[in-house]
């Protein structure tokens, strides 16, 4: 079977396992991109059985060298023709799984960038634009995901009830976020003053479009963090950080930041735990 054929079977098969349209937009991305590379380098289509590890090393490492990409996007697309050969030999559509012998690549382990509670009302405060405002004020004390934060009808949002509900996040799974004491007078004070009178039950809604995208709250935090002079590069997924860092920080049960932040298991939320200096001290002379 050529390349190109069992690529289109994978696609439907994870569409019939109801995977995410992003994860199905990121794994024919990945493959598309190797398709690519393996036809510029035979000059032709392959079949799938004429494919051999040496032409994924040499792929991983065009990657690196030509394409300059990091090794967390390496790795990314290793993970992806793992998961493309794993289906294509289960199915009977390849004799072997070439990807077995592949050694997964190193990611550095990097400290994640998160605010401090001090640091986190600094940057509110500094957001001109009344409506990222409350976003970023709804990121910081829910910790959503910005996808589901800018998917939130008005329906999803219970004032009354202090509960919002979280509709098809990611791995389509819901879950409810009690709303904050801190977080309820916004919601009031934003439906009441701030939103517009739109056609739509978009609960973050604008005069204009009726909507909001992420690449725009993304491009006003970042705007904000160049005029408040921080180094610090800020994004919607600082803001989820944050919302788990200080939670952690602050004695949260690690279970219960997993139930809020929709994780399936607790490492995944782990990554979220932090220890400065002052930390550490505290901790060793504990003896």
């Amino acid at each position: 079977m050529l390349l190109h054929m069992a690529i289109e079977k994978y696609k439907q098969y994870l569409i019939t396992m109801d995977k995410s349209t992003e994860t199905i937009k990121g794994y024919m991305s990945d493959l598309s991109s190797f398709e690519y590379f393996l036809e510029r380098k035979h000059n032709c289509p392959l079949y799938i059985d004429e494919i051999e590890t040496v032409d994924i090393e040499d792929y991983l490492y065009w990657l690196k060298e030509e394409k300059a990409l990091k090794s967390a996007s390496r790795s990314r697309n290793l993970y992806t023709l793992r998961s493309f050969w794993k289906y294509t030999h289960n199915k009977g559509l390849c004799d072997k799984n070439i990807t077995i012998s592949l050694e997964p690549i190193r990611l550095p382990k990097k400290e994640r960038t998160y605010l401090s509670v001090q640091e986190t009302e600094e940057f509110i405060e500094g957001i001109s634009h009344p409506l990222i405002r409350v976003v970023a004020q709804t990121l910081y004390y829910t910790g959503m995901r910005i996808s589901e934060c800018l998917s939130l009808k008005l329906k999803n949002v219970d004032l009354e009830g202090e509960i919002i509900h979280v509709v098809n996040g990611k791995g389509k799974k819901d879950r409810k976020i009690p709303i904050s004491k801190n977080l309820l007078p916004i919601f009031e004070d934003y439906l009441h003053s701030l939103r517009p009178n739109v056609d739509n039950d978009n609960f973050f809604a604008t005069g204009k479009t009726g909507g909001l995208s992420a690449a725009y709250v993304n491009r006003v935090l970042q705007d904000t963090a160049i005029e408040l002079g921080w180094k610090k590069h800020v994004t919607a997924h600082i803001l989820r950080h944050s919302f788990a860092s200080n939670l952690i920080k602050n004695g949260v049960n690690l279970v219960h930041v997993q139930k809020l932040l929709g994780h399936s298991n607790l490492k995944v939320t782990s990554v979220y735990t932090h220890a400065n200096i002052d930390d550490l001290s505290k901790s060793i002379n504990v003896l």
